[in-house]
């Protein structure tokens, strides 16, 4: 290992301690240990945090956008063929 891979080696372990050192400091500290305690670090770390009424109104909103985003494409599209229709193609518009 050089001394750039080593320094970026304990960088990471520093910064793995800091945010898992007070988890690891609520689990010892826990009355009734759980059953899992992966599941209780995904739980503290925010991993697996109960689903906020906010976070899914927001998807909601989000997909029923995504649906009207695709609705207006086709319409662009369609209206866009329309014109086509009616405009001279691009080599008459050179000739005048």
């Amino acid at each position: 290992m050089g001394i750039d891979e080593t320094s970026d080696f304990i960088c990471c372990l520093l910064l793995l301690s800091y945010f898992l050192f007070p988890v690891l400091v609520a689990l010892y500290e826990e009355p009734e240990k759980p059953n899992s305690a992966l599941d209780f670090l995904k739980h503290h770390l925010g991993a697996s945090a109960p689903e906020n009424p906010e976070i899914e109104a927001l998807r909601l909103e989000a997909a029923e956008m995504k649906e009207k985003y695709e609705a207006v494409l086709e319409e662009n599209k369609k209206l866009k063929s329309k014109l086509a229709q009616y405009e001279p193609p691009q080599e008459e518009k050179r000739g005048e």
